[in-house]
């Protein structure tokens, strides 16, 4: 019993833990929606985690002695049970992650009549334009990959950065990615983007950063030797510091 109630006592404080937990501030609208889900199946999953846990204890410390233990026979109530229960938590967790999926800065913006044509500097399928509603305030931003680095060239200008890229708060930002030689993988984990660069063509995604600040973004897929060198500053500028900084690199 002493072992049981040390395991117990054990599982207990990691859930306390777990609950205690400083969630990571919001740098985007996108990881914000992705918390938020974390948060929810967290909730689900930890009781379940538990459950199993103490009936898997306390089988273990109430049959250890049984020589001959007897198999369980039908039993149509618990089958159902389980069966019910199981159903409910795969609806919620499937209705959860579909809302947030849905999601543009989370999940990839898809084509419409609603929107404009991307800003884009090659020939490329793929790349998705921002809303008509968003027009004036959207900020496009064309990534580049390649063995070993990043170049981001700032659509509307002549302006070109590499293995940094940076964007506005409280504004549409668009990344049309893609590669010139293989594939790649831009990852930022602070604003929850992930997105994979195909040779020959787009693939767009979308932002609203919240907050300014430093964030570092990786490349994700193995690539080669120089993979692990793959990785570059993303800068989240306030709207005004942005456009000062984006006019003196065109003025250059």
């Amino acid at each position: 019993m002493r072992v049981t109630r040390t395991v117990t006592a054990a599982l207990a404080g990691l859930v306390l833990l777990a609950i205690s937990a400083d969630p990571v501030f919001a740098q985007s609208q996108g990881v914000e929606q992705i918390n938020d889900l974390n948060a929810k199946l967290l909730a689900v999953a930890i009781p379940i985690a538990v459950l199993v846990e103490v009936i898997l204890i306390y089988a273990v410390v109430k049959f250890k002695n049984n020589d001959d233990p007897q198999p369980t026979h039908e039993n149509r109530r618990l089958e159902i049970t389980w069966t019910v229960a199981t159903a409910i938590v795969l609806l919620f967790v499937g209705f959860a992650s579909y809302q947030v999926l849905a999601v543009e800065e989370v999940g990839n913006p898809i084509d419409s009549e609603d929107r404009i044509e991307p800003q884009v500097s090659q020939d490329l399928e793929g790349a998705v334009g921002p809303l008509q509603s968003e027009q004036n305030e959207a900020v496009e931003i064309e990534i580049e990959a390649f063995r070993y680095g990043w170049r981001a060239t700032y659509e509307g200008t002549d302006v070109t950065t590499n293995n940094e890229i940076r964007v506005p708060t409280d504004r549409p930002v668009y990344f049309h990615i893609t590669s010139t030689d293989w594939l790649h993988m831009l990852s930022v984990p602070d604003l929850g983007l992930k997105q994979t660069a195909f040779p020959g063509e787009y693939n767009t995604i979308k932002t609203i950063p919240t907050e300014p600040g430093e964030h570092q973004f990786y490349c994700t897929e193995y690539c080669g030797i120089g993979h692990s060198q793959m990785n570059g500053k993303f800068v989240v500028m306030d709207g005004d510091d942005y456009d000062e900084w984006l006019a003196n690199q065109q003025s250059e």
